[in-house]
């Protein structure tokens, strides 16, 4: 015997398995600390941020070296705390760095071209020979330039060093962390979107017990709750997909412009230091070539062609309703025109229906079958159009229920393909980093 199965009882068990899927995220976005606000030192103006500046901004001016400095009692470092440090506040901690470094670099690159303009002039003096006072004097300003591009050599070597200790002790763990947490994320998602896979497909051998009862309110309410949500997911898989790249892309554009080492050399010709590859280039060039090997497009249309399928549902049901609409308009109308007529023949109905006219033998039209002729056509009208609801409802159901049937599956099978793909090419990613972190060390 076939198993008999109630539709509602599949879709709540369905919706179950949408929030355990849901769940899963939870964790990444802790990491990302996607509920929050952030402050970013381009943004300043904005308002209603968590404001880490007081913190993060101390960086700017802040030294590694003061670091053996004995702090106050009771007052404690947060800086030097790296459990203190989230993804948003190491990004935050790089900008700041970056800026320091831009501006330095600016700095040094004038006192650099002034040096080089200032000792050719001392050659030259020398060349020419010159009073000794005079070279005497300009050798004094070289000496002073020379001074000062020492120093700020040396403070941007500094800073350079402190940009590297975050890249590769606060930033690439933090991005260790949410491959993993990715991973993880995307292998949940893929046993429950197999597991809803699997309850649908089990429904072709099964007779969905399916309810004739008329559209409700809340029916169609929910309907409309369910078309919204499955385009916000679609729009949110979206934004999902094409941040996490553009964020992976800019992270790995930065990566190829840090890793090239600044000229710091005043001998214009001289050779220059070889390029290093740190761990993160690693792992950002080859998160890069997982996110273009995934099939984003093919999972955007399954979802975006399920959404199509609930409108198409909804003007359905649509059509039931304004054809309820119309039956109780008619009904209205009916119950006025019996009610009318109830009471017109209850004052007339001692008169005589036809009386003959003695210049015209012929008699006149009947009031009361001329009245009940209208009453009985609405009557009729009213029956038709129950009737023609009745078998909407069930074409309603029967086609809702045939659409469901035959796009849930397809549904189901592109998103776990996709997570299932997703979690394996995650996983490898993160094993891929941990093995080259060992052949490192």
């Amino acid at each position: 015997m076939v198993p008999q199965t109630r539709l509602g009882d599949i879709l709540r068990r369905l919706d179950d398995h949408f929030l355990k899927a849901s769940q899963s995220a939870h964790e990444v976005s802790k990491l990302l600390e996607a509920a929050r606000m952030h402050y970013h030192s381009n943004f300043a103006e904005t308002r209603g941020f968590v404001d880490h500046s007081a913190r993060v901004m101390q960086v700017i001016t802040w030294n590694r070296s003061f670091k053996g400095i004995p702090q106050p009692e009771n007052v404690k470092n947060e800086l030097d705390d790296d459990e203190w440090e989230t993804h948003a506040t190491v990004l935050d901690k790089l900008l700041a760095w970056e800026k320091k470094l831009c501006h330095e670099v600016k700095e040094f690159e004038i006192i650099k071209v002034t040096y080089q303009r200032k000792l050719a002039v001392l050659n030259k003096k020398k060349q020419r020979g010159v009073s000794s006072s005079s070279i005497e004097k300009t050798k004094s300003i070289v000496s002073h330039l020379h001074t000062k591009y020492i120093v700020d050599l040396q403070t941007m070597e500094s800073t350079v060093a402190e940009i590297d200790r975050l890249r590769d002790q606060q930033l690439y763990p933090k991005l260790l962390e949410l491959v993993k947490g990715l991973s993880h994320m995307w292998d949940v998602m893929y046993t429950q979107h197999k597991a809803q896979l699997r309850i649908i497909t089990e429904l072709k051998a099964s007779d969905i017990s399916v309810s004739t009862r008329e559209t409700s309110e809340q029916h169609n309410e929910r309907t409309v709750q369910l078309w919204n949500i499955v385009q916000e997911w679609h729009v949110q898989f979206d934004r999902f997909m094409a941040y996490q790249k553009e964020y992976v892309g800019s992270l790995y554009s930065w990566i190829k412009l840090n890793v090239i080492p600044i000229d710091t050399n005043l001998k214009p010709n001289s050779s220059q230091p070889h390029e290093t590859t740190p761990p993160i280039k690693r792992l950002l060039h080859a998160w890069h070539d997982i996110l273009e090997k995934l099939p984003v497009d093919a999972t955007k249309r399954a979802i975006h062609t399920f959404a199509e399928v609930v409108h198409t549902i909804l003007v359905h049901q649509d059509e039931e309703l304004k054809l309820r609409m119309k039956i109780e308009e008619t009904r209205r109308d009916f119950e006025k025109k019996r009610r009318q007529f109830d009471d017109w023949a209850q004052k007339n109905w001692d008169r005589g229906a036809s009386i003959p006219d003695g210049d015209n033998p012929a008699p006149r039209a009947d009031p009361a079958a001329e009245r009940k002729a209208v009453v009985d056509k609405l009557e009729n009208a009213l029956k038709d159009l129950e009737d023609s609801y009745k078998t909407q409802c069930k074409v309603v159901r029967d086609k809702s229920l045939n659409l469901l049937r035959s796009n849930l599956p397809e549904l189901f099978r592109v998103v776990s393909e996709f997570s299932l793909q997703s979690a394996g090419y995650f996983k490898g990613l993160w094993s891929i980093a941990q093995t080259n972190d060992q052949l490192d060390d």
